[in-house]
């Protein structure tokens, strides 16, 4: 990255095309010029989206940032999606539709055979050049664990196209709050809240750091087996620097996720994406989406309606999301509450960092009060196989007898119990009656 000195004259483009300038300055011969940007280039973690003199530009082919993408072709992305195919919709979001890919090293030399997600900029909707610009700029010198990994971009005419990481289980939105699905179980819960967390710790642990902007549910990738990574990087910022305090910006975001603070005063500080991160600790906890008008008017904002409970430890059954049905640990979920509390604090300065969160969260995981399940085993009667739970098969034991002794029946012979079956001697049963002839 070049950096400004201090007659706020620009540095002089070295490496980089013309239609991708970093600011430079006169007065420098191309020696001292090469050797002074080298040095700062270097020494910088990254380039910023306001160190790029032509933010219109598009052909990246040359800067040293985006030398880990791919730069494919529209021709090349019609055959990797088999022509933005139907049946290869993934979804559509705010940037445009995204659709399911697959590449290998006959597309580009390199390149591993690997499933990708191709979203393209939707032109008549409400995000553009630059939000695409941002991530490729942000993705393409940005690597976590917990930040998908933009694999390369297309830029052709009026076309913007970005190639990720392809991401089996999609976003969190559709498994807490779409019909007919399973409900996450607790603890795949907490690891898809601390994989966040690391992702936003890193983004904030910057030596510039990245200010997310946009945190929800939607925005959270799963992989096959739920670790979760940060994607959309397209509203995101560079945070303050040196003596200053926010980056003041136009209010971007989502309804219910934005801090307070910044909806009022357009002040964007990393403490921002912490009340977010509290937020989706929120829906984590209830299962409640954190805007949701089809609530009635007191419970449409999931803060405001959980508020009291957070506060208030004996009604935690009241806070929880009724799908997991008591299935959590209740030392766990009451560190879970007392860290979103914190979170969502009126005063950012009493909210804790990214990196405190996942101090808070990482231990969660390790607990062990999550309460058993009813353990059903199965009986065969009269040729039919039979499932009923243990509380059930006692109940009705005692119901049985109670008849029976209200009657004042009495057995001449010895009743033989019905027989419990493992599952290997229950398969050789009912394997042998299969193979049994019938008369």
């Amino acid at each position: 990255m070049a950096l400004k000195n201090n007659n706020n004259t620009k540095w002089r483009s070295i490496f980089l095309p013309s239609c991708f300038k970093i600011k430079s300055t006169h007065n420098l011969d191309s020696k001292s010029s090469h050797r002074i940007i080298s040095k700062q280039i270097s020494s910088t973690s990254r380039i910023s989206l306001s160190d790029i003199s032509d933010p219109g530009s598009s052909d990246f082919s040359n800067s040293w940032f985006a030398s880990n993408l791919h730069i494919f072709t529209l021709k090349e992305l019609k055959v990797i999606t088999n022509d933005f195919s139907s049946s290869n919709l993934l979804g559509e979001g705010g940037f445009g539709p995204v659709h399911k890919g697959f590449v290998d090293d006959k597309c580009r030399p390199g390149l591993k055979a690997q499933p990708v997600a191709v979203k393209m900029l939707d032109l008549d909707g409400d995000q553009g050049h630059r939000e695409w610009l941002t991530e490729v700029v942000f993705l393409g010198q940005l690597r976590h664990p917990h930040l998908v990994k933009l694999i390369g971009y297309c830029c052709e005419d009026e076309h913007r196209v970005l190639v990720y990481e392809y991401m089996a289980r999609g976003n969190l939105e559709n498994h807490l709050f779409r019909r007919y699905t399973s409900p996450l179980p607790w603890l795949t819960r907490i690891k898809i809240a601390l994989g966040a967390a690391k992702g936003l710790a890193f983004l904030h642990g910057e030596e510039k750091p990245v200010i997310y902007r946009d945190f929800k549910t939607s925005n959270i990738l799963l992989d096959s087996d739920f670790t979760s990574k940060v994607s959309d990087f397209g509203l995101a910022k560079d945070g303050p620097e040196g003596d200053d305090t926010h980056v003041s910006t136009r209010i971007m975001g989502t309804h219910g996720y934005a801090a307070p603070e910044y909806v009022m005063t357009g002040h964007l500080t990393t403490m921002n994406d912490v009340y977010s991160f509290g937020v989706v600790l929120l829906e984590l906890l209830t299962g409640k989406r954190a805007f949701d008008k089809s609530r009635p008017a007191r419970e449409q904002l999931l803060v405001e309606w959980a508020k009291p409970y957070l506060k208030d430890y004996h009604k935690l059954d009241r806070l929880m999301d009724p799908r997991l049905e008591g299935q959590y640990s209740i030392e766990g979920a009451k560190k879970v509450v007392a860290l979103a509390r914190q979170c969502l604090s009126h005063y950012p300065k009493s909210r804790p960092n990214m990196s405190h969160v996942v101090k808070i969260l990482e231990p969660v995981m390790e607990f062990t009060d999550i309460p058993l399940g009813s353990f059903v085993y199965t009986t065969p009667t009269m040729g039919k196989i039979e499932t009923k739970s243990c509380g059930e098969e006692e109940n009705e034991n005692q119901e049985n007898g109670n008849s029976q002794r209200r009657k004042g029946y009495r057995h001449k012979h010895k009743i033989r119990p019905r027989a419990v079956y493992s599952d290997t001697a229950l398969y050789k049963t009912i394997r042998n009656g299969i193979k049994s002839p019938r008369w």
